[in-house]
């Protein structure tokens, strides 16, 4: 199983925050890896990733589940491998700092299955942190540009 957790102030009130977080359109494209993605209805969708997993080169396609959304702090997901034997979840928490500043996390675990899993695992243990961390900056970057 590998995890991430990333942390990062936005200049913004946490309902613009929810804003964003709460709706895939807004920052599916700002997910590393992204190539495309469909929405079956309004909790899920599959989405297709292109990238690099050590040494190999290689495009999955994922389904995402929205678990919960409580409005105005926490979007909470599930994701599972269409194409790989791999799971996990995560999360966006947003906690207001004062009517002007909001902490934001993002959160990712995933775990690969089958008889990969003992190669894969620890490959992803490097790159699931990295990848929370992009995505949470990321989406911090575009949350800022949108409410200046």
């Amino acid at each position: 199983m590998a995890t991430g957790t990333h942390m990062v102030e936005v200049p913004v009130g946490i309902e613009n925050v929810w804003d964003f977080v709460s709706d895939m359109e807004k920052w599916a494209k700002l997910v590393p890896g992204y190539n495309a993605h469909e929405m079956i209805d309004e909790k899920h969708s599959n989405w297709t990733f292109k990238g690099n997993v050590g040494v190999l080169k290689k495009t999955v396609q994922v389904e995402i589940t929205i678990l919960e959304w409580a409005a105005p702090t926490k979007v909470t997901f599930e994701l599972k491998g269409l194409s790989d034997n791999f799971s996990g979840n995560g999360y966006f928490l947003a906690e207001s700092i004062d009517a002007e500043n909001t902490k934001m996390t993002g959160f990712l675990e995933v775990t690969a299955g089958g008889l990969a899993g003992p190669v894969l695992n620890p490959i992803f243990k490097p790159i699931v942190p990295k990848a929370t961390r992009m995505l949470t900056d990321r989406v911090a970057n575009k949350i800022k540009l949108v409410n200046v």
